[in-house]
């Protein structure tokens, strides 16, 4: 780890903290109704963004394998869908919201979009596979590890440009249809994208350190060879004539 110096360790901790990230969409909707890509909020004044019936309201949370509807009373139970690879949230926003419409090309790329969010347990698996690889030190350790990162880049930036696509088609199309329904990106959106930003920087830094402990490795070694040549050598002789 010394000869790679203390920007692999920063490079480490973004690894680690993307992939912390990159969980946490993983469990949203419908595994944890609280943390969602996507929130629709009935009831809340567009303009004004207080609540017009009392200050309770459902909800829609849409996550990375389905999506909850939370009712706004106590005796209420929230329903949430069975976690799956692919649903429809257009037809979830149809029923529960009125005067939407969408498009029939809208809504087969909103629901093959979704399809596409299996990547994110992939890209939650590489980034814990290059943090691992990371945490070896020395120059194949780093080159690996950078570029596990890139490819796990690759792979958020993907899901990442998904995920907004997908919902900003349910977003646009809920917001133009009422002013007392609020559609917004929920917190596992912005974790995506800070992953994927993290990811970006550890490969890069991660890729620096690759080169810069290679340069060190040479330098050291010529002035090795230059020192053992100094002293090897033999002394020349002296002529007197």
């Amino acid at each position: 780890m010394a000869r790679t110096g203390f920007f692999h360790h920063i490079g480490t901790f973004f690894l680690f903290a993307a992939t912390v990230l990159l969980v946490i969409t993983d469990i949203s909707a419908p595994v944890v109704s609280d943390i969602s890509i996507l929130k629709v909020e009935l009831g809340r004044n567009h303009r004004s963004g207080v609540f017009s019936d009392n200050d309770s309201a459902p909800t829609i949370t849409f996550g990375t394998f389905g999506y909850c509807v939370e009712a706004a009373g106590s005796d209420d139970h929230d329903t949430c869908s069975k976690a799956h690879i692919g649903y429809d949230p257009v037809t979830v926003i149809q029923n529960n919201v009125g005067d939407t419409s969408f498009s029939s090309y809208a809504h087969d790329t909103a629901r093959a979009l979704t399809k596409v969010m299996v990547l994110h347990p992939v890209a939650t698996g590489l980034a814990f596979i290059s943090f691992f690889l990371s945490l070896g030190a020395g120059i194949v350790g780093s080159f690996i590890a950078a570029l596990g990162a890139f490819i796990t880049f690759l792979v958020v930036a993907v899901v990442l440009i998904t995920d907004f696509v997908s919902f900003a088609i349910v977003r646009n199309a809920v917001n133009d249809s009422s002013e007392t329904v609020v559609a917004s990106f929920g917190p596992a959106a912005w974790t995506t994208l800070v992953a994927a930003i993290l990811c970006l920087f550890a490969a890069v830094i991660l890729l620096f350190t690759c080169c810069s402990a290679r340069l060190h490795r040479r330098r050291e070694t010529r002035y090795r060879d230059s020192k053992v040549s100094a002293t090897s050598s033999p002394p020349r002789r002296r002529r007197f004539f």
